[in-house]
């Protein structure tokens, strides 16, 4: 079933989409004819649109009484399942024909054990799962197929409010939805659908199954990933969401290289720059991010940025708002150069910055290394009767059953060594961990200390 998304006035359904405005431009048809027509780019288009089918578990919330024999015997409890099977269907599209990758959104492929890609001829194939983001909604998946098509990629920064464009999806397998429309919209954002939002917005009716489905210009070109719709019934208003190719393709680079989004910080926090606030700073801009906070030792401070400097460019490309800025700093690396246009006192300055790695609290287990999978580590709290008497991490979390469970990790270990070489907080644990093909840690449980050896 589609996932769905309450705002204040509608339901975002991730869905995938397709648009039903009519767009065209003269072509000769198989007679000669010079007719309106998109098919013969759509000819070459879309085999690179493929089917995506998955099947998966998903473990059931319980109340922990129903995992006591004793409770459950004395009231004559039926045993209830604590899984449950999930299926989901979607699209995706073929943007490396040589090393066989897709990209898709991560919603068709949460929580998938298996996942089958059909393509337009009829072949299918086992996919192999790259890496999912989240955070902006996008996953990469590979199979090994020969005589793959792949869609050549635009340059979506330069799509334009008004351009003629068509999405194609593979919903359930039946081959290729083909509608069309305009771009409605640019740089939507503050929806609520992912962490990083940056869409582009058309004229868009839904088809069931077409998320993860190209959006392409009339010339064949992929400027977008479907991904959404803006409905209050589930039906079409004309309100659909596409993530421009820019930022999937970004996203994509990481994954396929680290397996998962390296996203770094800067260390500030910022404001939209309002007509009210350029008034007050005595400025003619209208467009821009004011910094409001430079944390004391961050990337931002190293850099020379100040509370009160307004961000008007980052890398040379223009800053709207407090959301493109966090967009063009989120999607970079950890360790990359970035380029900064300030105004400050009525003057230009061109700033530098490392992006720096964010600080960690709290990780998942499984972003570590697969053997900590179903682990949730932490820094030792400060109500910890531990805190300030020991050094290490603790495992705040462990699923039943997972990786980290069979290792023998449990909830309250403190994680003090690893591979013999001392963690005192998180991010010594990763660095020592990340790239390790076993893992030797030293444990503090209670009153006593164990080895675990996870191979």
């Amino acid at each position: 079933m589609p996932r769905i998304l309450t705002t204040t006035l509608a339901a975002l359904l991730l869905l995938g989409f397709s648009t039903a405005s009519p767009a065209a431009f003269p072509l000769f048809d198989s007679q000669g004819e010079e007719v309106p027509t998109i098919a013969p780019m759509l000819e070459k288009v879309t085999p690179g649109v493929v089917n995506i089918a998955t099947s998966g578990t998903v473990r059931l919330q319980q109340n922990p009484l129903f995992n006591d024999p004793f409770f459950r015997h004395f009231f004559d409890l039926p045993d209830v399942p604590r899984e449950r099977q999930t299926q989901s269907l979607g699209s995706g599209v073929v943007v490396d024909a040589e090393h066989g990758y897709i990209l898709t959104n991560n919603h068709v492929i949460a929580n998938a054990d298996e996942i089958t890609v059909t393509l337009r001829n009829g072949e299918t194939h086992k996919a192999k799962l790259i890496g999912t983001d989240p955070e902006t909604d996008v996953a990469v998946i590979q199979i090994k197929a020969r005589k793959l098509v792949a869609i050549p990629r635009a340059d979506s920064d330069k799509v334009r409010v008004g351009d003629f464009v068509v999405a194609i999806g593979n919903p359930f397998g039946l081959g290729q939805t083909v509608t069309s429309g305009i771009v409605s919209a640019k740089g939507r954002s503050g929806l609520g659908i992912e962490g990083y939002e940056d869409f582009i917005q058309t004229d868009a009716s839904i088809n069931p199954g077409n998320s993860g489905g190209a959006l392409v210009n009339l010339r064949g070109q992929l400027i977008g990933i479907n991904t959404a719709i803006l409905s209050q019934s589930g039906g079409n208003i004309g309100i659909g969401f596409a993530i421009p190719i820019n930022m999937a393709w970004g996203v994509m680079q990481q994954l396929v290289r680290f397996g998962k989004v390296q996203r770094g910080r800067l260390g500030a926090s910022a404001q939209d720059l309002t007509p009210e606030l350029a008034q007050a700073f005595n400025i003619a801009y209208r467009r821009g991010a004011i910094i409001t906070t430079v944390e004391p030792g961050s990337a931002a401070q190293k850099a020379g940025l100040r509370p009160g400097d307004i961000v008007t460019r980052v890398n040379g490309k223009p800053i709207r708002n407090a959301t493109d800025l966090r967009n063009a700093i989120g999607l970079l690396r950890v360790g990359e150069k970035v380029r900064l246009t300030v105004l400050r006192d009525g003057k230009t300055l061109q700033l530098t910055a490392t992006v720096a790695r964010p600080a960690l609290s709290q990780i998942d287990g499984k972003e570590l290394h697969p053997y900590l999978a179903g682990a949730v580590l932490a820094e030792i709290p400060e109500n910890s009767p531990l805190y300030g008497k020991i050094e290490g991490v603790m495992v705040t979390e462990v699923a039943p059953g997972s990786p980290a469970w069979r290792s023998g990790l449990r909830k309250g270990d403190i994680i003090v060594s690893a591979n013999r070489k001392p963690v005192a907080n998180l991010e010594q644990f990763r660095q020592v961990v990340e790239n390790s093909r076993s893992l030797l840690l030293n444990i503090q449980r209670g009153n006593g200390a164990l080895f675990l050896f996870l191979r």
